[in-house]
């Protein structure tokens, strides 16, 4: 079983999302691992300051782009994750885009948008999201062009373009709320299946942890949570015999009752079912307003 979770972290390696899917009483459920999604903005002027600002509070991962140093810099962009000073052309082939990127092309001028356009579609992996800004007119007529310039039709069009929702926005912080706007609303646009649960962050640790093959281990996953609880599903712990873990499933009552159940089937190769109610009484002792229920799947995944 620990081969199952060192290939999750080699997934993730690759810049890939991965999941861990288990059959429990006849339904499938789907625990993803993807890391933060990556916003990649290329042009470092106010707007892309005030995108990266809001970007970085929606938990994205932000990558600005300029060839001007005096822009790309760390005291303008504190909160982006990498700061690539080159040309837009060199920097998009440097930076691999991958299909669950986003991209932003806010440049200081539209031969510079073009440039990046030339450099983003004929790519091998398209991003997830491409919005591009400008006047309607004006990137009108950039995609047009494009399109003469014998760029595939279908890519073109999946553009955004004018970049963000038409909010009436005129100052950067403005616009920038737009754009914000239009990327959570591509993010929670994406296909999903009723199998996934909540939590999707890859907590390396906690997968290196279960991969290490030296001691037998145990994990708990919350599959389904009711009412006020201390854990969403997908939440995950992996414990081994000595009582080291990684991760949690909300700690409390329900937690030490999982534990329980994990040091009696760690070794056994067996799977259990522990259903965690929380009385009212029990809540209160917790902090919580009221009662609830976790359905916490417990495993051995020793191998």
């Amino acid at each position: 079983m620990t081969e199952e979770f060192a290939a999750l972290l080699e997934q993730l390696a690759e810049g890939r999302e991965a999941a861990l899917t288990r059959t429990v009483d006849g339904r499938l459920y789907t625990r993803r691992f993807a890391r933060p999604e990556r916003l990649i903005l290329l042009g470092a002027g106010h707007v892309s300051q005030a995108v990266a600002e809001l970007a970085a509070k929606l938990e994205f991962a932000v990558t600005v782009v300029d060839d001007r140093p005096e822009f790309a810099n760390r005291t303008r962009f504190p909160d982006a994750a990498e700061i690539v000073c080159d040309d837009f052309a060199s920097a998009i082939r440097a930076l691999r885009i991958r299909p669950l990127d986003y991209v932003c092309v806010i440049t200081r001028g539209h031969r510079f948008d073009g440039d990046c356009l030339r450099a983003i579609l004929p790519g091998e992996e398209m991003p997830y999201y491409l919005g591009m800004i400008g006047s309607r007119r004006r990137t009108a007529v950039q995609l047009k062009l494009l399109e003469e310039e014998g760029f595939d039709p279908e890519r073109i069009r999946s553009v955004h373009t004018p970049i963000g929702i038409p909010i009436k926005a005129l100052t950067p912080m403005e616009i920038a709320v737009s754009i914000a706007a239009e990327l959570i609303l591509a993010r929670r646009s994406r296909p999903t299946d009723e199998s996934y649960l909540e939590r999707t962050d890859a907590d390396e640790a906690l997968l290196r942890f279960a991969a290490d093959t030296q001691t037998p281990k145990a994990m708990l996953l919350v599959l389904e949570s009711r009412g006020s609880t201390p854990a969403k599903t997908g939440s995950m712990m992996i414990v081994d015999k000595a009582g080291r873990s990684a991760g949690t499933i909300g700690g409390g009552c329900c937690e030490a009752e999982a534990l329980r159940k994990a040091e009696r089937l760690i070794g056994t190769g067996r799977a259990e079912v522990v259903d965690a109610d929380l009385s009212n009484e029990v809540a209160a002792d917790e902090g919580m307003a009221c009662g609830g229920s976790l359905k916490i799947l417990v495993e051995d995944i020793s191998g």
